[in-house]
């Protein structure tokens, strides 16, 4: 005989009384725990093509987007460190090779030009901010961030990489900015909008492996508070006091009935601020009552 066959009869009794609870326990719905329905679930919407029989353009007008890259000619970058070269050098170098240059990458005011040349000699004035260094394209090695100071509040962010032995410009654009933040490997320069009041325009511009470049891949116009204005905050609820409720009054035991004149002069004096009980009426024996000092 096989002595396992009573333990195995007892264990399998045993799980066939608690398999009901576990049950219970895992979906009964009502109590705590259960499982409860989170609602209709909203349908999806997807795009809706218009004017599909429209044909592509072939060729776009404006190449948005677009960024030359540029040598920086003279400018030797010594183990491609570019913390190891001067950036008011770089900015002059270019200056140097296309001077006269007013629109693109390498447009520069007459008086921005001059005053990059008077940088040695006039240290306080030069328009080449301080320079930063961040790893933008992924190549781990840091680019060179230069800012450049420009008439009528403008600001020119120029982005350079070092490869090579040299430099190469990766992103050159001027505009009048709020700031320039880096996020990441995304450099972000927010805009005012002079049309747009209360708006302004925030573009983010990232490196592009197939271009070789810095591209302007976001490009969004934001709502913006006004500068003084604090957080918004929700009105404060209303607090409504609850009417309280009534207190009662201390219990009143049976009180003996008073006779017809000591009636009359209690409730005229306000002695119990009830209403005067009915008295039976003399002639009446089937409860009827009627008002005291009647006729009966």
């Amino acid at each position: 005989m096989n002595p396992r066959g009573p333990q195995t009869a007892a264990v399998v009794a045993l799980c066939a009384l608690l398999l009901p609870l576990a049950l219970t326990g895992c979906g009964g719905g009502r109590g705590e725990g259960g499982l409860k329905s989170a609602g209709a679930t909203p349908v999806a919407v997807g795009p809706v093509q218009l004017w599909p029989e429209l044909p592509p353009a072939t060729s776009p007008p404006v190449d948005y987007g677009k960024t030359d890259t540029e040598r920086v000619p003279g400018v030797r970058v010594p183990d491609n460190d570019v913390r190891s070269v001067d950036p008011v050098t770089v900015v002059r170098a270019e200056v140097r090779a296309r001077p006269g240059t007013y629109t693109g990458g390498d447009g520069m005011y007459e008086e921005t030009a001059r005053a990059i040349e008077d940088c040695d000699a006039s240290p306080v004035t030069c328009p080449v901010l301080r320079p930063y260094y961040r790893d933008l394209t992924g190549n781990g090695r840091d680019e060179l961030i230069v800012g450049i100071r420009m008439p009528d509040q403008q600001v020119g962010v120029r982005v350079y990489l070092a490869e090579n032995g040299g430099l190469t410009r990766i992103m050159s654009t001027v505009d009048q900015v709020i700031s320039v933040e880096v996020a990441g490997r995304d450099l972000i320069m927010r805009v005012g909008s002079a049309g747009i009041p209360g708006y302004e325009y925030r573009t983010a511009w990232s490196w592009d492996e197939q271009q070789h470049s810095m591209l302007p891949t976001r490009d969004e116009i934001v709502r913006v508070k006004p500068p003084g204005a604090g957080p918004s905050t929700p009105p404060a609820p209303r607090l409504v006091s609850p009417t309280p409720a009534p207190t009662p009054g201390p219990p009143r035991g049976p009180a003996a009935a008073p006779a017809a004149g000591d009636a009359a002069d209690a409730t005229d004096a306000g002695d119990t601020g009830y209403p005067p009980a009915p008295l039976p009426s003399p002639s009446s024996g089937n409860g009827s009552a009627t008002p005291h000092g009647s006729a009966p």
